[in-house]
């Protein structure tokens, strides 16, 4: 089953194993012992990740490293930009109506203008 990278970044351990292997290179072990659970779970992790294609792993040796591949969080980020747009011309719509009202002369207590 092919996965989308919006479900690798909806687990906050999947999160977490990303933002490690981010920096640099780690072997499935040592991903594995930063985490209270088993490396079973760990392993279940790892690979969803790789169904997204945020993670490669590469033999070395015996050992199995996992290495970022982070361009696809492009796909989160141009997601976000659509409503980044819409939310940046609802501020600034806001402001304008803010300056409009703080143009407007004020009025006094028994509702004449100053």
């Amino acid at each position: 089953m092919r996965r989308d990278v919006f479900q690798a970044i909806a687990d906050p351990t999947r999160r977490k194993i990303i933002n490690m292997i981010a920096h640099k290179s780690l072997n499935d072990n040592s991903v594995a012992s930063h985490f209270d659970v088993s490396r079973m779970a760990i392993y279940k992790h790892v690979k969803i990740l790789t169904e997204c294609g945020l993670v490669t792993m590469k033999q070395q040796g015996r050992e199995r490293y996992c290495e970022a591949k982070l361009e696809k969080l492009s796909e989160v980020s141009d997601w976000i930009e659509q409503y980044r747009k819409i939310w940046t011309a609802r501020f600034d719509s806001l402001e304008e109506y803010l300056k409009e009202l703080q143009s407007q002369p004020k009025l006094k207590k028994n509702g004449r203008r100053k």
